[in-house]
């Protein structure tokens, strides 16, 4: 077991930015955000509606228990080396839980049923997190180029997939 939620927490919100307004982005699905957390998620967290202006003021603090039940704790990234958790958390929170997973799982050869158990784990052990940092990488920006947004927000995620690799490897190095 690892304890690198923080860091990898720190990392993330800075990929994600803050608020977005009540209309979110262009071309985003996703509508308001802030932190990362759409109107959508954090009303699902919170178990009521949103009131007008809450998205607006959400901190860091409020969103950081969101972020460990949801995407950590449901990746198992506490179970995960040192910089696999955090290529691994990225996904999740970009793409879900169980998307991040199965293509985590296709990219070390295993079977992706969106679930990390025994055989994936003992792959994981099996192979340098270098390597799986790699692989998962490489599944990603495939995933992302298969994409009907691409076009949109391509050029982001590439960047971002690029970006999370180079810190997973940092992590890594600075393990050693």
């Amino acid at each position: 077991m690892n304890d690198n939620f923080d860091k990898c927490l720190a990392l993330v919100l800075k990929s994600e930015g803050g608020w977005t307004g009540p209309t979110g982005l262009k071309g985003d699905p996703g509508g308001e955000t802030n932190h990362g957390v759409t109107r959508n998620a954090w009303a699902s967290w919170i178990k009521r509606p949103v009131l007008d202006g809450e998205m607006a003021k959400l901190t860091v603090d409020e969103v950081k228990p969101f972020y460990k039940d949801i995407y950590w704790d449901g990746s198992k990234c506490n179970e995960l080396p040192i910089g696999v958790d955090y290529v691994v958390f990225d996904a999740a929170i970009n793409m879900g839980v169980g998307q991040a997973v199965r293509l985590f799982q296709r990219a070390i050869g295993c079977v992706p049923d969106g679930v990390i158990g025994p055989n994936v784990m003992q792959r994981i052990t099996n192979t340098k997190p270098q390597v799986l940092i790699n692989l998962f990488s490489t599944e990603k920006e495939n995933f992302y180029r298969s994409l009907k947004t691409f076009s949109v927000f391509g050029e982001g995620w590439l960047h971002r997939v690029a970006d999370v690799k180079q810190n997973a490897e940092e992590m890594i190095n600075d393990k050693l």
